[in-house]
């Protein structure tokens, strides 16, 4: 990336860390930064990067490179308050991070825990790789392993176990923003970051980084109070606060679990505690449950088998896929919310089971196609919960009943009896053949005799 002279002039000597940003994009509770602001010198790196293709999918969309690149720059205003910079360079880390380790001659390295097979890939090559250490701090979560009774082994299989066992677990209170961090080395050059196209409107008004997350946060307790209805409400497939809207800042790091716990339970010390207000802190236990399953089930969070080993005959009709990624079944809701997905990288969380169960149940494709194209769309996406929703929905993952099977009609009845959700997505689609092909596999004719 093109580059300019950041004008720091710290020393050449004294202790040198690099932090290496990834899914905590923020400078407010950030124990992983914190333990490497107290040394002379500090090198603050994200390393831009698409997913690697799966699934018939690569890349990442526009609405969710928008999010990302609107979060880096947020955070690397507030760094520069601190008279820090954001390195943001493109390319894969374990290229990037040892060569600015030999060119600043870094004592330190370190990042927080980030979900995925090929994080941990990362992870792993630096760690045997590097000359120096490579700390990797605790990620995004509510609590600590060791808070965990009987640690992961002692994990329960389904979530109504984590529930009972963690909902009255104290939640450790957030650590605030660092009062000051150290210079940038001396030659570091600022990155000029990318910047975000101009893109359709949301389906909410979701901006990249910390302090939108934090404003979104109070709007939803304070602002709208829209926290005292939420159970109500939670269901609904559009609206702005029908939902607490917080998860993008979640899935990125631009908002700390912790704190949003924290601030739920001050106001429910403060202003109302009800069961909406208890529903939304079960949602974030439901989140931090598959925080830790990700720990745990590894690579079997990717198997078409899942964590539960359970196989189903599955094909692969690569029109039939297309049709669903586009929105053009012969399923209006389900057309409307793939949609609204490809234009505004948001759907909610209701909208996300009906058009799961539609590919895995009507359409009976592997789950895993799914969610690859939630993973490229879906501004909020967050590895361990949209793996494992999927394996829960298509009955191979941890829910007791074995999948689940919505019936489409009887969703739209009850979630869009007007029709109007439908219609604004443009949801109402002509119907089509099932099949372009005859059962030899040979183009079906147009009837003529030739």
């Amino acid at each position: 990336m093109t580059a300019t002279r950041s004008g720091q002039n710290p020393g050449d000597s004294g202790t040198r860390d690099l932090y290496w940003f990834q899914s905590d994009l923020r400078l407010e509770d950030n124990p992983g930064l914190l333990q490497h602001a107290g040394g002379d010198a500090l090198l603050c790196l994200y390393c831009l990067q698409d997913p690697p293709a799966w699934c018939n999918n690569s890349g990442t969309g526009q609405q969710r490179r928008r999010f990302l690149l609107e979060s880096l720059a947020a955070l690397n205003r507030q760094l520069e308050g601190l008279g820090q910079t954001l390195l943001v360079i493109q390319g894969d880390p374990r290229s990037i991070i040892p060569l600015l380790v030999r060119k600043y001659r870094m004592q330190r390295v370190g990042t927080s825990y980030a979900a995925g097979f090929y994080e941990a890939q990362q992870r792993s090559f630096l760690q045997r790789n590097l000359p120096i250490p490579l700390s990797v701090h605790p990620g995004n979560s509510l609590f600590d392993e060791r808070q965990l009774p009987g640690g992961l082994a002692g994990l329960p299989d389904h979530f109504a176990g984590f529930r009972r066992m963690m909902e009255h677990q104290p939640v450790v209170p957030p650590v605030g923003l660092p009062a000051a961090l150290p210079p940038v080395p001396k030659g570091v050059y600022r990155s000029r970051l990318p910047t975000a196209e101009a893109l359709p409107a949301m389906a909410f008004p979701a901006r990249g980084g910390g302090l939108s997350g934090q404003q979104r946060l109070t709007g939803f307790l304070h602002g709208r109070r829209a926290v005292d209805t939420y159970k109500d409400t939670r269901n609904a497939l559009q609206g702005e606060y029908t939902s607490s809207g917080l998860s993008p800042w979640l899935a990125n790091g631009g908002l700390s679990v912790r704190s949003v716990a924290h601030a739920l339970m001050d106001y429910e010390q403060t202003t109302c505690r009800n069961e909406s207000t208890r529903w939304l802190y079960q949602e974030l236990l439901w989140r931090e449950y598959f925080h830790w399953r990700e720990r745990i089930d590894r690579n079997r969070l990717f198997a078409a088998t899942g964590i539960a080993r359970k196989r189903h005959l599955r094909t692969f009709e690569p029109r039939a896929y297309a049709r669903w990624c586009q929105g053009d079944t012969d399923f209006p809701l389900v057309n409307a919310l793939m949609r609204q997905l490809c234009a505004t990288g948001f759907m909610s969380n209701r909208g996300r089971q009906i058009a799961a169960s539609c590919l895995v149940n009507e359409l009976n494709l592997d789950w895993r196609y799914g969610a690859a194209f939630f993973e490229k769309h879906l501004i909020d996406f967050d590895l361990a919960s949209n793996y494992g929703n999927w394996q829960y929905i298509a009955g191979v993952g941890c829910d007791p009943r074995g999948g689940r099977h919505f019936n489409l009609e009887k969703q739209a009845q009850l979630y869009d009896p007007d029709g109007l959700f439908t219609q604004t997505w443009g949801g109402f689609r002509p119907r089509q053949p099932e099949f372009i092909t005859d059962a030899a596999d040979w183009p079906i004719g147009d009837g003529v005799n030739r």
